[in-house]
């Protein structure tokens, strides 16, 4: 038996006016998904538990069959082991973006233009992050950096901090004034912001990039806080081994911390354009290969959503019908038994531009029990008439065992 789950991040949204009421998956054209879903299981699953921000984290974290109350510990100790960073149980990891705000005078009066600087490329964020961390580094605070506009910080001897922060795409086009760094210990954080956007405004690379009409890296900002993570591996819960394909470093750390191993894909950027056949080609090799289990993560769907982007988040689901689904349809027959689970993890509608908490349709294959349901299709409205899962770490379960 072979298991394959693709997740297809932030996929699902709500109905547009734009589209005359369809969602942007009910839009997109998708005749591979279609051939899929009229010999699968279609349902609903809430990944967000009560009381969670909802956040690809938490929502992954409850797709892989962890339950989020129980194994949740932040979201940056995840990308600080995929990033190979050694946290001590008492450090404190922030992820630490670099965005474009506004240029007030006044850095509590600034509006946050972009959560990302427009995507910037990896090598242009190691320049900037190097020099953040010159300035900025010192014992309590190490910086690293990461891929694209995600790094990282880790607050040595932070845990017990009182900090409230608030994630960049939260806020797009919206003034900062109210989001800043709060808390009995969040000014320090603010501190570091502002500090960097005197060290950033001016740097080489960001005159490079206002000149070739690209939105300028001009800020740190702050978030996603937490401490080191323990989970029981993947195989002690389920008895399976494998890999997982993502790159972006919340999903691979996520993934090595279930012991499943990390897949690089050449192209695969963690941004809406990506090596979409590049990651299900290493996906079924993996398969092909021994592994039990794979985990491929595409995020391109979530970037175009934070874009506010329908067009973009239209194209996105389109590029993953036919550059993976359509590779997945044309692989199957090299499997004796394989139940492939497609999903997203999370909403991320377009008229907030963020992340919310509703349930997400999943839809479930097995090559040895298809069922036959011509009419069918994959999206948000078929899904409501299938098996809806109350607790998203109960999918996992459900994938696996049948039960």
């Amino acid at each position: 038996m072979k298991y394959l789950v693709i997740l297809t991040d932030g996929m699902s949204d709500e109905p547009q006016a734009q589209l005359n009421g369809l969602t942007p998956l009910q839009a997109a054209k998708t005749p591979h998904l279609d051939r899929l879903a009229q010999t699968a299981f279609i349902g609903k699953v809430k990944t967000i538990p009560e009381g969670f921000a909802p956040g690809s984290d938490v929502a992954n974290l409850s797709v892989m069959g962890y339950d989020p109350v129980k194994y949740y510990t932040g979201r940056s100790p995840l990308e600080a082991v995929s990033m190979g960073v050694n946290l001590n149980d008492d450090d404190l990891a922030l992820r630490c973006n670099l965005v474009t705000l506004s240029e007030e005078d006044s850095y509590d009066k600034q509006i946050m233009l972009d959560y990302s600087s427009g995507e910037i490329n990896t090598a242009h964020a190691h320049e900037l992050m190097q020099a953040v961390a010159n300035e900025l580094g010192e014992d309590s605070f190490h910086f690293h950096a990461g891929i694209s506009y995600r790094n990282l910080l880790v607050w040595k001897n932070g845990r017990g901090r009182d900090v409230q922060l608030t994630p960049p795409h939260d806020i797009s086009g919206q003034p900062i004034t109210n989001h800043l760094p709060g808390g009995a210990d969040g000014s320090a954080l603010l501190e570091l912001m502002k500090r960097s956007q005197l060290i950033l405004g001016d740097h080489p690379v960001n005159q490079q990039l206002k000149n070739s009409g690209h939105p300028p890296a001009n800020s740190i900002w702050l978030w996603g806080e937490g401490l080191r993570p323990v989970l029981p591996t993947f195989k002690e819960l389920y008895g399976l081994s494998g890999s997982v394909v993502a790159a972006v470093d919340l999903v691979k750390g996520l993934g090595i911390c279930a012991g499943l191993k990390p897949v690089t894909v050449e192209g695969a950027t963690g941004a809406v354009v990506t090596n979409f056949a590049g990651k299900i080609k290493a996906a079924l090799q993996c398969l092909h290969q021994g592994d039990d289990f794979v985990y491929l993560h595409i995020e391109s769907p979530d970037e175009a959503g934070h874009q506010g982007n329908l067009e973009t988040k239209i194209w996105s689901i389109e590029q993953i019908d036919q550059e993976v689904i359509s590779v997945l349809l044309d692989g199957l027959a090299g499997f004796e038994h394989i139940r492939v689970l497609v999903m997203p993890d999370h909403p991320t509608p377009l008229r907030i531009r963020t992340h919310s908490s509703e349930p997400v349709p999943y839809l479930l294959y097995d090559s040895q029990t298809p069922c036959s349901k011509e009419s069918q299709k994959y999206d948000e409205s078929s899904a409501t008439q299938g098996l809806y899962i109350a607790h998203g770490h109960q999918l996992m379960p459900y994938f696996i065992r049948g039960k």
